[in-house]
């Protein structure tokens, strides 16, 4: 009997050391260097991304990161942008990092309502943008929202 009980727990330790965690993107992304350059089109300086190895593994791939629900002023109601913090301390309005801030391009629409400051998770492909300064430079494309 205690060898049957001890061959149940054992396997039971096994299998659980077999299911890997999903990354903690947020992590991963505030590993992101920024240089200031000049952008000549515009004829200013902008803060460009330097991803880390680490990171760079993930464009491509499917990720999940959930984060507090920032609306948008558009009508596309696909579009999705999640913050690391709540809106009184995000990018846009308080002065945190642009590693703070990710864009998700929805298949399809929330089915309600989704209030600002809500914790929401969003899972997509994740892509990096290093050089087009008027998106966000962690987009997940083709992103649903899911529930836990």
């Amino acid at each position: 009997m205690k060898k049957k009980v001890f061959t149940l727990i054992a396997g039971l330790i096994l299998l659980s050391g077999m299911v890997s965690p999903e990354p903690d993107m947020w992590a991963m992304f505030s590993k992101t260097k920024f240089v200031e350059k000049l952008n000549k089109e515009w004829g200013m300086n902008f803060l460009y991304p330097k991803f880390p190895e680490e990171l760079k593994a993930f464009d491509g791939k499917k990720v999940t990161v959930s984060g507090f629900y920032i609306p948008l002023d558009i009508n596309n109601s696909k579009v999705a942008v999640l913050s690391k913090f709540p809106m009184a301390e995000c990018f846009f309005c308080g002065g945190s990092g642009p590693e703070s801030v990710v864009v998700g391009y929805l298949k399809n629409a929330p089915n309600r309502k989704i209030k600002t400051d809500e914790i929401i998770k969003v899972r997509g492909i994740l892509k990096l943008n290093g050089e087009d300064i008027e998106e966000l430079n962690f987009i997940l494309l083709e992103a649903e929202i899911i529930s836990d």
